[in-house]
């Protein structure tokens, strides 16, 4: 199936194609190379459209774990079935506003759990059992060239789906790791290198390899700095590949010799010496979020840290990266600022205006 497709959509496209299929109960297949994020989607859409998502790993399942186990009814002397307890009852249905069925892996399921889903997606009903009105289905699975374990979808149950491939989008992955608190020296590393936020190869026979996925797995290592650097580098060859590793480890030392971000935004350091374009991506990045939790935190000295911060970047970082911390700050922190308490803005809006302007605007 996945060969005939040629239109790829990022994060935020399959998004915008969710939400009217959920509107109009139009089931969606996701296609996509393993770790871009499929299923996170689901969960973050859930959570935006407050709606309960019931996740099926349906490569693990039975055709009996979705058209249920038949029982004899001694009373009537019949065969009856009895329905899973994993898909939403009407009394489930009666909690929640919107429930999404999230059929996971489903090409990696036996062709027999496909049948039997099949049942359940075309008439919204198998055996006795009928999904609740308030239902929408969404499957996901990787293609067939992914090299991972798949059987070919049978023809009436794909032409039952919308499909849409994703593919990784820098933008989109770049706007949730802000968000998500993703360590500023993983952006920072990928703001610099974009093209190694995803280098899966289904022909190489690396173990290890670049996906949203494993640099969240690699942002996570470096939360607590508590193990060694040789350690750590093992840690990153396991998730992201060792060629990828000595160049992120070598970009983390470079990083290492920025000044700190509290320094820069109490005033303290006003110039930069270490002129490490990478590190300078990382230090952006940490500027930020250090912003961001004196704002959350509603410091005293808030617009004399905001002044400091746009007086360091004006002096020290070239335009692209005094376009990308504004960018962070105005548009995805939606940080507060008040130009009327900023020393610096005058200066900073006829040096750099027009720019934010325009990349605010994208």
């Amino acid at each position: 199936m996945s060969e005939t497709l040629t239109r790829t959509v990022g994060p935020k496209g399959a998004k915008a194609s969710l939400r009217k299929a959920f509107k109009n109960k139009r089931p969606i297949f996701l296609w996509g190379p393993p770790g871009i994020g499929k299923s996170d989607i689901i969960k973050q859409l859930g959570t935006e459209l407050e709606a309960h998502v019931i996740d099926v790993r349906l490569s693990l399942w039975e055709p009996t774990d979705i058209k249920g186990i038949p029982y004899f009814d001694s009373v009537n002397e019949t065969m009856k079935w009895a329905p899973p307890s994993e898909l939403p009852s009407a009394e489930m249905a009666a909690q929640h506003k919107n429930i999404v069925l999230f059929l996971d892996e489903m090409n990696s399921a036996a062709p027999a759990v496909q049948a039997a889903a099949y049942q359940l997606i075309l008439n919204r009903r198998v055996g006795t059992y009928h999904l609740p009105d308030n239902v929408s289905i969404v499957a996901a699975g990787n293609r067939e060239t992914d090299k991972g374990v798949t059987f070919r979808m049978p023809a009436p149950l794909a032409n039952r789906f919308v499909h849409l491939e994703m593919t990784v989008d820098w933008d989109d992955y770049f706007e949730w790791a802000v968000e998500n608190n993703i360590h500023p020296d993983v952006i920072g590393f990928l703001s610099f290198s974009k093209k190694d936020l995803y280098d899966f190869d289904p022909k190489s026979s690396s173990r290890a390899f670049a996906t949203p996925r494993s640099w969240s797995f690699v942002s996570e290592l470096l939360v607590d700095d508590d193990t060694t650097h040789e350690t750590l580098m093992d840690l990153v060859s396991g998730s992201v590949g060792e060629g990828l590793a000595a160049k992120f480890m070598a970009h983390r030392k470079h990083a290492s010799k920025m000044p700190n971000p509290s320094d820069i935004l109490s005033g303290k350091v006003k110039k930069m010496d270490t002129k490490e374009i990478s590190a300078m991506y990382s230090l952006t990045i940490s500027l930020c979020y250090e912003l961001k939790d004196s704002c959350d935190k509603k410091a005293k000295d808030w617009n004399d840290q905001v002044n400091n911060f746009f007086q360091f970047i004006m002096d020290n970082f070239e335009t692209e990266l005094v376009i990308m911390g504004t960018k962070v700050a105005l548009s995805q922190y939606k940080l507060p600022l008040d130009p009327d308490e900023i020393k610096c803005f005058d200066e900073f809006h006829t040096r750099f205006g027009k720019y934010i302007a325009q990349a605010t605007e994208k």
